[in-house]
C-alpha cells in the first residue's frame, strides 16, 4: 500500500501538470485559429469591399441611364420616328442590363430583385406610351408620351430601386 501512495505522489501531480497544460494548449489552438480566422475575414473583406462598392456603383450608374429622361435624352436623334424610337429605347435597356448582370453576384438578391423590377417598370412605361401614339408619329411625339406617363406615376421606374441601393450601401460604412 505504501508503494501506491509513493507512486500516487509522484504522478498525481504530473496528472495534474499534464491536464493543465493540456486546456492551456487547447485554448491556444482556439484562439490562434480565431486570429486566423480574423486575418483571412479581413483580407477577404479588404478584397472584396471594393468590389462590391463598384458593383453598387456601376447598378446606379444603370438606373441613372436607363430612366426615362437619360435614355431619350441619349438615344433620340433627329428624324426618328416614334416606332424606331421605340426599337431603339427596348434595345439600349436591354444592352445596358446585360452589360451589368454579373454585378448581381456582389449584391443582395432583394437589391437586385429591385434593379429587375425598374428595368420591367420602365420597360413597361415605354411600352404603354408607344401604344397610345402611332407608330409614324415622331419620335418628339413619343418621348412627350413617355414623360407624360412618367409624371402621372408616384415614385419614378427606377428611383425606388435607386433608394434601395443607396440605403443598403449604407451597411457597408
Amino acid at each position: 500500500m505504501e508503494v501506491f501512495l509513493e507512486i500516487l505522489k509522484y504522478t498525481l501531480p504530473a496528472l495534474v501538470v499534464f491536464a493543465t497544460a493540456y486546456v492551456m494548449f487547447q485554448g491556444f489552438l482556439r484562439q490562434e485559429a480565431i486570429k486566423l480566422q480574423k486575418q483571412a475575414s479581413d483580407r477577404n473583406r479588404k478584397t472584396v469591399l471594393p468590389i462590391r462598392l463598384q458593383a453598387y456603383e456601376r447598378l446606379a450608374l444603370l438606373l441613372e441611364r436607363i430612366s426615362p429622361e437619360s435614355i431619350i435624352m441619349r438615344v433620340n436623334k433627329p428624324g426618328m420616328t416614334a416606332k424606331q424610337l421605340h426599337s431603339e429605347l427596348l434595345s439600349s435597356i436591354r444592352a445596358e442590363f446585360d452589360h451589368n448582370m454579373s454585378q448581381q453576384v456582389y449584391i443582395s438578391n432583394e437589391a437586385w430583385e429591385f434593379i429587375i423590377e425598374a428595368r420591367a417598370n420602365v420597360i413597361s412605361l415605354i411600352n404603354t406610351a408607344a401604344i397610345q401614339v402611332k407608330d409614324e408619329a415622331t419620335a418628339l411625339t413619343l418621348s412627350q408620351k413617355i414623360f407624360e406617363q412618367a409624371m402621372e406615376r408616384k415614385v419614378q421606374p427606377t428611383k425606388e430601386a435607386m433608394q434601395f441601393l443607396k440605403k443598403e450601401m449604407e451597411q457597408f460604412f
